[in-house]
């Protein structure tokens, strides 16, 4: 996730909230029936906002944070202060992260309820979650060599392979499918699906017209851009041009005064100027990485044109996922042409 809003010296958002944001285990309701959660994360976000929203008899949560003691004990602390004797009823997760499904599958045991989820990020997570630390694919080890990884990047990466269901509970065997388009019901007030693309393969975002609320998950983020990757499970996938599709769809779908609510950061008002943004901060950066490959880049030689901060070892996958996600868009736009030398490094230049 790249910062981008403290590149710019005017920042178009209405942030609403900002003073009421809930201590961990409490809640704020910003809107009749919508109630907010923060729960604690490692890193540099700190924190995941998740939902509470009043259902008829009972509660539908909206995310649900990593799989951790703490976490846990937070939504115990939920559970025994602010349902106010009335069960979950459904555990909504807009996609397939660890920080949004991390504890989807313990609340939807401990509850005996439903889990609703997009067919393409259910079945993802469970594979991913699935995977063990000796099951590392010899593909994705061609794949990350492919992108200049030195040999000990590559041991780096067999050290952390298998950790993804580490922080997500076991899920359900069986879930609810949400589609595009699709109103749920949540209360007597209709929620309606939309489908965003890039980020995940199927995020779901949650649009409350009668409340002019959006639940946007990590696909409408307010200063940060949600990370857009090529993973080795899809080696030669174009999200970045599927996320600046869903950021343009989504402003001809959405009206402009919507309160957003977003997985991370402030909630805000603005969501046309948001999306416009989010469009402009890559369309820039794809000329930055053009403008680099005069002379011939592996992927993890572009980040310069794509982040301001240092790459960390923390940061490294996922800046080099995102680096072949601009290349590979700008392959397809047939500005960048790529060949691999004899190693199996790919080399990418300007066309």
């Amino acid at each position: 996730m790249v910062d981008n809003m403290s590149k710019r010296g005017y920042d178009p958002l209405n942030y609403k909230f900002q003073d009421q944001a809930p201590e961990p285990g409490e809640v704020t309701e910003v809107a009749e029936g919508v109630f907010w959660i923060r729960m604690p994360m490692w890193g540099r976000l700190n924190h995941i906002n998740v939902w509470l929203l009043k259902d008829y008899d009972g509660w539908t949560i909206v995310d649900t944070g990593l799989c951790n003691d703490e976490v846990q004990g937070l939504w115990q602390k939920i559970f025994d202060n602010h349902l106010h004797g009335l069960p979950i009823k459904r555990v909504i997760a807009t996609h397939l992260h660890s920080d949004h499904t991390g504890n989807a599958g313990w609340i939807c045991k401990k509850w005996d309820c439903e889990l609703w989820m997009s067919r393409a990020d259910f079945y993802m997570c469970k594979v991913m979650a699935a995977d063990g630390p000796s099951d590392v694919p010899e593909d994705a080890i061609r794949f990350y060599r492919r992108a200049g990884f030195t040999e000990d990047r590559l041991d780096r990466y067999r050290e952390r392979f298998g950790q993804f269901g580490a922080n997500i509970a076991q899920l359900p065997a069986g879930y609810e499918r949400i589609k595009e388009g699709q109103y749920i019901d949540i209360g007597g007030r209709e929620w309606r699906a939309v489908i965003g693309h890039g980020h995940a393969p199927e995020h779901v975002c949650l649009y409350c017209p009668g409340l002019k609320v959006i639940i946007a998950g990590d696909q409408i983020l307010p200063r940060i851009t949600p990370n857009v990757s090529v993973q080795p499970s899809e080696p030669n996938a174009n999200p970045l041009r599927d996320f600046i599709n869903s950021c343009g769809r989504l402003r001809e779908q959405l009206p402009p005064d919507l309160l957003v609510l977003p997985a991370h950061e402030s909630l805000y008002v603005g969501v046309h100027e948001r999306l416009t943004a989010l469009i402009d901060w890559h369309e820039v950066a794809l000329e930055k990485m053009y403008e680099l490959c005069a002379e011939p880049k592996r992927a993890v030689d572009v980040f310069p044109a794509l982040f301001k901060s240092e790459i960390t070892d923390m940061s490294f996958f996922p800046a080099t996922g995102e680096a072949i996600a601009h290349l590979h868009c700008a392959l397809d736009r047939r500005i960048v042409t790529v060949e691999e030398d004899e190693h199996g490094v790919a080399w990418w230049r300007q066309a």
